[in-house]
């Protein structure tokens, strides 16, 4: 993948100490530039080590979090007390712990129908769109990938129209039989992020990194290699159990 920096770190503990101090660095530079932060977070079980981190000491305190605006890559239809919601998660992780203004937290109301969520996100992306353009520019995007290559909500063998001219588009998957209706973020946002940080964990994401950042351009059958900043950074922090088959 071209442009991409790959950064591999020993223990799980050395990549989220990372990722924690490069979130700090990324957000306060924002702050200190624009006098606020654009941050989009995403769900599952990877980014919850960083999450909890990032609600202590010294990161409690040094992060600026009263200007910090929070969205969602992606958030299935569920309410947000149901363990599979992605804002529901980082809210008890994180939110919930550091001093975030309520009216800067932006999520997907996954409570309602999709396409009732949908459009009131639609609508929620356009109230703080920047340079001209219907969504906030990212100045920090957290993305995950799947076995399968998948990210956010974006999946192999198929590429909906909508990822070409929407923001945000519906999706329908069942992933690890967790079968869901998905709200996602579209590449058009991702792609004018000024970070893109992608966390990668455990052997069973090796055979697949290593296809997405060393192998072919198949973005169909990979979408993680839809994600490529136009004007911003493309970071990959993995661990060594990912990083097996590219050694």
């Amino acid at each position: 993948m071209k442009d991409a920096q790959v950064r591999t770190f020993s223990t799980l503990d050395e990549l989220y100490q990372a990722a924690a101090d490069h979130f700090a660095a990324i957000v306060k530079q924002a702050v200190e530039t624009e006098g606020h932060a654009q941050v989009a977070l995403s769900g599952g079980g990877t980014p919850q080590p960083l999450f909890q981190r990032l609600a202590q000491p010294p990161y409690l305190a040094s992060i600026p979090w009263d200007v910090i605006h929070f969205y969602w890559g992606d958030e299935r239809c569920v309410p947000p007390e149901d363990p599979e919601s992605n804002y529901g998660q980082v809210k008890k992780i994180l939110l919930d712990r550091v001093p975030v203004r309520p009216e800067n937290i932006h999520r997907v109301w996954g409570e309602l129908p999709l396409a009732d969520a949908l459009e009131d996100y639609r609508r929620c992306l356009a109230r703080h769109g920047s340079a001209g353009q219907p969504w906030p520019t990212l100045d920090y995007t957290l993305l995950g990938m799947g076995a399968d290559g998948h990210t956010a909500s974006l999946f192999p063998g198929i590429v909906n129209p909508e990822e070409e001219v929407s923001p945000v588009m519906g999706a329908l998957a069942d992933y690890r039989g967790r079968p869901a209706a998905r709200v996602t973020l579209t590449p058009m946002v991702f792609n004018t992020s000024r970070t893109v940080v992608f966390l990668v964990t455990g052997a069973d994401k090796a055979a697949v990194l290593a296809a997405v950042l060393h192998g072919p351009q198949d973005p169909l059958l990979l979408p993680a290699q839809r994600i490529q900043p136009a004007c911003g950074t493309l970071t990959w922090m993995v661990d060594a159990l990912a990083a097996g088959r590219m050694l």
